[in-house]
């Protein structure tokens, strides 16, 4: 075992597990005698030993005995024992900030109310989901984002091969929800963590990276970076986006046009907007943008940029991240220079 080095520890994590099933049998929602096999009795059957002892340790096995349905993505022991190697936290004697910080962690491979099964997940190819984790500013929930590539689905990953997790195992079945076991433990997301995971953003990244190396976005966009606070909210272009751009302009004016995409110290969720009106944000490159709902054309809301133009939509919103939220603008927002 990579996480329980001693048998009485493991033994009273099957314990405390089976006294809580017990308990759930006679359920007033079964009637009396009908057996139930929770998220938590299935992880057990399959050697995930580490996720039970990591829910016990923050109190979340009598969560995971509820109703639900829970889509659970299980970290399997080896990820369990890298994330403990990485930040030397100790599951037998977690300080009171540590027990949020791993609850936190755990409620971010949790999704409540959806029993999403293999073939759903494939069939929609990619998109996000709502964790139940609410490390996002203003106690929101984080967003998760998996994609599929040749059948195989990874989660907050995309393009970047070496972040996010892949999952191994699917469709472990239980009464109250199903689990997927996944190769790592999924840390909560910054912005660019969530911007390097969706492919459909792969020229914004090359854009914040390669083709600006006179900025540091990573650590502008990062929450204790000295300048800019956080949280941000990131109007972020798609590739189709950019291709609509043509050629990039040249350093320091693409610097000016990724700033203006940004919105430092506030955490602006579509429910923040003015309902039937205009919202009017400063950009952290010192332009304003109006954001107007109800959108046209199809579009959640209209966006009218620095330099005057009003056919940019936002097509998707609230993409939650640790540090702040992304929402999906289809055209580049252009600052009068």
């Amino acid at each position: 075992m990579k996480i329980i080095s001693k048998n009485f520890k493991l033994l009273t994590v099957f314990l405390l597990v089976i006294g809580l099933t017990a308990c759930s049998d006679d359920d007033d929602n079964n009637g009396p005698g009908i057996q139930t096999t929770t998220v938590v009795d299935v992880a057990l059957a399959n050697n995930l030993t580490s996720l039970a002892a990591a829910l016990e340790a923050t109190d979340l096995v009598t969560t995971l005995q509820g109703t639900g349905p829970f889509t659970v993505f299980a970290p399997d022991n080896d990820a369990f024992a890298a994330l403990l190697a990485d930040t030397g936290l100790d599951l037998d004697n977690l300080s009171a900030a540590e027990k949020t910080l791993v609850t936190n962690i755990l409620l971010n491979h949790v999704i409540i109310g959806e029993n999403l099964d293999a073939t759903s997940i494939v069939n929609a190819g990619s998109g996000y989901l709502s964790t139940a984790s609410p490390s996002g500013f203003g106690d929101s929930t984080l967003s998760l984002y998996f994609n599929v590539d040749a059948g195989t689905v990874k989660l907050n990953g995309g393009f970047d091969t070496t972040a996010g997790a892949d999952v191994d195992e699917t469709d472990l079945t239980a009464t109250n929800g199903v689990i997927h076991i996944i190769d790592k433990v999924l840390l909560p997301p910054t912005v660019v963590d969530m911007a390097i995971a969706n492919p459909n953003f792969s020229t914004l990244v090359t854009a914040l990276t390669t083709l600006t190396p006179g900025t540091d976005f990573v650590a502008t966009l990062s929450t204790d970076n000295g300048t800019s606070p956080a949280p941000f909210t990131v109007f972020a272009p798609t590739n189709t986006a950019f291709d609509n751009l043509g050629t990039p302009p040249a350093e320091d004016v693409l610097t000016q046009v990724l700033l203006h995409h940004v919105i430092d110290g506030a955490n602006v969720r579509s429910s923040g907007l003015t309902p039937n009106g205009t919202t009017s944000p400063e950009t952290l490159q010192g332009q304003t943008i109006d954001i107007t709902l109800p959108g046209t054309s199809g579009n959640i809301a209209d966006v009218t940029d620095g330099a005057g133009n009003s056919d940019i939509g936002i097509v998707a919103v609230d993409v939650q991240t640790a540090n702040g939220v992304i929402h999906v603008v289809n055209k580049v927002m252009l600052p009068s220079l």
